[in-house]
């Protein structure tokens, strides 16, 4: 399993990050959206270099120009709701992709515990393809997994690449204990710490709070 970080190298992703994480930002609600949507454009073109390729001949007004294009078929997926601006980035590469969408969310037993369920999926089936599983922020790894296995109804995917926006330390350790070895795992930056609510400090807060409005 590969880890990249985009955290230890230069990078637009960056300057999104410090937007996206900044207190004097956040309350833009459609900037931080875009900020979500950008980072996952840069990721979507970086993951798009390990994709299978064909060599087709296009025919152009004054001849035809062989060229390298992804041949892999490729599905879209992420975790309602936080995840639809970062969806939209990739969606906005692989424009001809497939889609699933997982609703997983924390129930808390107290102010301090929660289990995590699944409600709600839809997505094409997966065998043989190319999955993209998507969630901005990556606290403790068990709604990625749960909505993994959720996808794994729908068949067995060629190759899994999960990205995140923000990752705990936590949670990168528990993907590689739960996730297959064809995976390939795509962040922004690692951030050490989980507080006693399992939010990522200093992380940005909650994500689609920030980018939906605040939820009762």
């Amino acid at each position: 399993m590969e880890i990249i970080n985009f955290g230890d190298q230069n990078s637009l992703v960056n300057k999104f990050l410090a937007e996206l994480r900044d207190v004097n930002v956040q309350g833009d609600m459609m900037r931080f959206r875009r900020n979500l949507e950008r980072v996952g454009e840069i990721i979507a073109y970086e993951i798009s270099k390990h994709l299978h390729y064909e060599v087709k001949n296009i025919p152009t007004p004054l001849g035809v120009a062989p060229t390298s294009v992804p041949s892999d078929p490729v599905v879209l997926a992420t975790i309602l709701r936080a995840g639809l601006p970062f969806h939209q980035g990739f969606l906005n590469y692989f424009d001809d992709a497939e889609n699933a969408f997982v609703s997983a969310y924390r129930k808390y037993k107290d102010k301090l515990n929660f289990d995590i369920f699944i409600e709600y999926i839809a997505s094409p089936r997966i065998d043989g393809k190319v999955l993209i599983l998507t969630d901005p922020m990556l606290a403790t790894g068990g709604s990625m997994e749960l909505s993994y296995r959720a996808l794994l109804t729908k068949g067995m995917p060629s190759h899994v690449h999960v990205a995140s926006v923000i990752a705990s330390r936590k949670a990168i350790d528990y993907i590689k204990k739960h996730f297959p070895e064809n995976t390939t795992v795509w962040v922004g930056v690692i951030d050490e710490e989980l507080n006693e609510h399992s939010y990522i400090v200093p992380g940005l807060g909650d994500a689609g709070d920030l980018a939906y409005g605040i939820k009762e």
